[in-house]
């Protein structure tokens, strides 16, 4: 991918709607994460090409443009924010790399920033009088058929896949069990903010705490899939030569730089959007002339369990290897940022070889990203 690395990668714990963060904007949220992830490459704001930034939940507007002025960075920092659900985080990797690769940058800061405690109120409006309709969620297809509930396609995953509620269940108490070693050891991504050094949704997890979970649909409870949360996670990206120099400079940390191999979002059928990511990673792979086994880390998104374990079983991925610390289902999803803390997580945990990052958006969208660190 042209020589594009990333320098520094951070991100502020992820907490519960409602909880610790509930009163921190998203300029609030983002400006911190942003200055730790330049101060760890050794830059100041004035390095700044441009600030990328998933935004999911927000009021429209240009959310990237409020966190460029909230962090300091240059008038000239326009800042541009995209929505694509929970897909934004990587597509904000891929168009910083875009970016550099055509020249029109050097140093780019990419990532999301979602607070599910501020989302703002939605409403739809009619010209017949009636009252406005609020709403929770937008429709993500022009087919009402085929726009399903989230919980209900994941249910309809788990049972054409056979993925009974225990496997499920079994998945996110290993997540639990694995973010829980992590938080004892010390979490050195996370940036602290109101005091929060860990994810506040972690806990330990047993059979009967499991079995009591409240049910979603079918087979999909409150324990089996992520909950609603608020965070931020931003990465550095640089061209080869800015690299090189970040590199000689000695701000490279103890992993050095992790380039970026190969990279896809791909759309796929609406009424599955579990299993989108499949693709995507299938062409990731084949884009860096890679297979499954040489793959050394994975970072899956775990909206569900049963979304994890649909698109990692077609790859045979060794399970040692998959969300090494715990995944969403241990911190909560905060849908903006979630894509961009899945490549957070494996710069921070890939010592060598390849990584995968992977993840799933409403609409049927799935997104994967193959790092590399020599």
């Amino acid at each position: 991918m042209n020589g594009v690395s990333i320098l520094a990668a951070r991100r502020t714990a992820v907490m519960p709607k409602k909880g610790a963060f509930g009163a921190l904007c998203i300029a609030d949220l983002a400006r911190d994460v942003i200055l730790a992830t330049l101060g760890d490459a050794g830059l100041t704001v004035g390095d700044v090409d441009e600030l990328i930034v998933s935004n999911a939940l927000g009021a429209g507007g240009n959310p990237a443009r409020i966190c460029a002025l909230a962090a300091g960075l240059p008038l000239r920092v326009a800042g541009l924010s995209i929505d694509r659900q929970c897909l934004g985080g990587l597509d904000a990797v891929l168009l910083g790399q875009a970016m550099i690769s055509s020249g029109q940058a050097q140093i780019v800061v990419v990532g999301g920033v979602e607070s599910y405690s501020q989302r703002p109120l939605r409403a739809t409006q009619f010209s017949d009088g009636r009252l406005p309709a609020p709403y929770l969620r937008p429709p993500f297809t022009p087919w009402a058929d085929r726009d399903p509930d989230l919980h209900v396609a994941a249910d309809l995953t788990a049972r054409t896949a056979q993925i009974s509620r225990s496997v499920q269940d079994a998945w996110a108490q290993s997540s639990h069990a694995k973010a829980r070693v992590r938080a004892a050891q010390g979490w050195p991504e996370i940036v602290p903010l109101m005091g929060q050094r860990c994810d506040g949704f972690t806990r330990p997890l047993s059979p009967k705490l499991l079995a009591r979970a409240r049910v979603l649909s079918g087979s999909i409870t409150v324990a089996n899939c992520a909950i609603e949360a608020d965070g931020a996670a931003f990465l550095v990206l640089a061209s080869a030569a800015r690299a090189q120099k970040h590199t000689q400079s000695g701000h490279c940390g103890p992993l050095g730089p992790m380039h970026i191999t190969s990279g896809v979002s791909l759309g796929g059928d609406p009424s599955e959007p579990a299993l989108a990511p499949i693709a995507a990673i299938r062409r990731a792979l084949d884009l860096a002339l890679l297979t499954p086994k040489d793959i050394d880390l994975v970072e899956m998104m775990e909206a569900y369990a049963a979304q994890a374990i649909a698109c990692c079983a077609p790859f045979d991925f060794e399970p040692a290897l998959i969300n090494v610390a715990g995944g969403a289902l241990a911190r909560g999803h905060p849908i903006g940022a979630s894509g961009a803390i899945l490549a957070v997580r494996l710069f921070h945990e890939l010592a060598r070889g390849y990584g995968l990052a992977a993840i799933a958006a409403a609409g049927g969208l799935g997104g994967a990203v193959i790092f590399q660190r020599p």
